[in-house]
């Protein structure tokens, strides 16, 4: 196979050899390196002996690479990369293109009979040949082919790191039938599925009931903190926080809709600090939709964040918090009910009601983890529950009737509550149902919606550590940090702002934010 030389526009190669060269975790998944002395394409942390530069092509994203005609490494493997960041500041139609491509990771879109790029462009507001023309121009590829190359790289993860049966993965990876993924894979990659798994692929941590895959994100990423964060919020039932091996272990239930089907099950997660990656461990109740229980994850832990880009922007004002990342979550209605529930009181009390809403709402499920026996409360049993049952669970009137307000515009599809929601419609539509304010859509925005840019400004607490007083102030103060506020919300919410009055009080930390 012959393969040009060049490197696409956009990206400094002299720079991209440099960072290669050093195997440098900072750039992971933000150029491949295709050889083509190998026809082989890597991530910038690979291991293998550094190719001659001449040999080398650079490349933003992985479809690109692949539309070249080079195969992914099997050693580096480009499907544990973090994803390309997603969020911009610059013209409008670099942004569509990235907002697109958002959609496009989202597993919910892979499915041969999913939204595809039309319903995507009717979804952005544009027509399929404008989105398909942008795409092209931002990415260097189709739609088509961006998303296929998606498809291919989780059923490589799957087929590497799990022994799911092919059909198995075939179908978590959005093929309606084995041939189509078969024919798909040898044309794509030149290699049978069955050969690459008895090849002898690195594959994860195995046990009884579970499967198990690896997540790589970009350092500096602070997982105490993370963790911690968890830990002091964690549902008695819902999660648990245990030490493994002198290192601390999160671990939770999990419920998955798919169509009419709905897979439930148990989740475990840990830093692997020394090879900057994450290890899942999933029951097998949700090995058919592992997927997305990935992408849900990733979001959940902020893996896919760049932060040489928000450091780049924060630094100067929050020095000692380059490692901080927005905590997200595995359900974006779970995270709004306990926003709410969080409205106004303390972090404890907050855990404590959510945990008795679980204990008395949740579905019971069996797991083999201590401590795991519940699945946070559906949509539907808590708009049937009564105001009197939730008084007794010490919500009081008004939360009441947030909460099965929420819950109704879930239900009725008026609230899109995930990463791939319109941001500016669901906090109108937050902001319409009673109870719930500027704080609480913002909050929301910030760890269900992973926008960015989310800014509670209303927060006491984080205008106590910015040393204003009032709302107004607090987003005034904000504009240099755009579009990375939400983690200068972390930041500050850690470390406040240097040079305190000497009368200040003492500075709030994460544990300021209850929900």
């Amino acid at each position: 196979m012959s393969l040009p030389s060049a490197s696409p526009a956009g990206l400094e190669s002299d720079a991209c050899y440099l960072a290669m060269k050093a195997h440098d975790a900072r750039f992971d998944g933000s150029f491949f390196t295709g050889v083509t002395s190998t026809g082989v394409y890597c991530r910038p942390v690979c291991r293998v002996k550094l190719p001659r530069r001449e040999n080398c092509r650079f490349f933003q994203h992985a479809a690109q690479a692949e539309a070249a005609g080079f195969r992914p490494c099997l050693r580096c493997r480009p499907e544990l990369a973090p994803r390309a960041a997603s969020w911009s500041t610059e013209d409008a139609s670099r942004i569509l293109a990235l907002q697109a491509a958002r959609l496009i990771d989202e597993p919910d879109a892979w499915d041969e009979n999913g939204p595809g790029a039309a319903r995507i462009a009717a979804r952005l507001g544009v027509s399929d040949r404008h989105l398909r023309r942008i795409f092209e121009v931002q990415f260097g590829v189709s739609p088509l082919q961006y998303l296929q190359t998606r498809r291919l790289l989780a059923a490589k993860q799957l087929i590497a790191d799990t022994r799911l049966p092919m059909m198995q993965v075939a179908l978590a990876s959005g093929f309606s039938s084995v041939r189509r993924f078969n024919a798909a894979f040898v044309s794509h990659y030149g290699l049978n599925p069955s050969t690459l798994r008895r090849a002898g692929a690195a594959a994860g941590a195995r046990g009884a009931g579970s499967v198990g895959v690896r997540l790589g994100y970009r350092p500096p990423y602070d997982a105490a903190a993370m963790l911690g964060f968890f830990a002091r919020r964690a549902l008695g039932g819902v999660e648990a926080i245990e030490e493994a091996g002198g290192r601390p272990r999160l671990a939770r239930t999990l419920r998955v809709a798919q169509g009419e089907r709905v897979h439930a099950g148990w989740l475990q997660l840990r830093f692997d600090d020394e090879r900057e990656q994450l290890l899942l461990q999933v029951g097998d109740s949700l090995a058919a939709v592992l997927p997305t229980v990935i992408s849900r994850v990733r979001a959940m832990l902020d893996l896919d964040a760049d932060p040489m880009a928000i450091n780049g922007i924060l630094h100067a004002s929050f020095p000692q918090g380059d490692g901080l990342r927005v905590p997200g979550t595995v359900d974006g209605f779970e995270l709004a009910v306990r926003a709410v529930l969080g409205q106004q009181i303390t972090v404890a009390a907050a855990r404590t009601m959510g945990t008795r809403l679980v204990q008395a709402l949740g579905e019971p499920i069996a797991t083999p983890v201590p401590g795991l026996d519940r699945l946070f409360p559906t949509p539907a049993a808590l708009a049937a529950a009564s105001g009197d049952a939730l008084g007794q669970l010490g919500i009081v009137r008004q939360r009441q009737s947030a909460l099965i307000a929420l819950a109704n515009g879930v239900l009725e599809g008026r609230l899109t509550l995930h990463a791939g929601a319109d941001v500016q419609a669901t906090l109108a539509a937050l902001q319409a149902l009673p109870g719930i304010g500027d704080w609480t859509a913002q909050y929301i925005a910030m760890r269900a919606l992973r926008w960015p840019d989310a800014f509670p400004a209303g927060d006491i607490a984080l205008q106590k550590a910015l040393r204003v007083s009032s709302a107004r102030a607090a987003a005034e103060a904000s504009q240099p940090w755009r579009p990375w506020r939400s983690y200068a919300v972390l930041r500050a919410w850690h470390s406040p702002l240097p040079a305190a009055p000497p009368d200040m009080a003492a500075p709030p930390t994460l544990e300021s934010v209850s929900a």
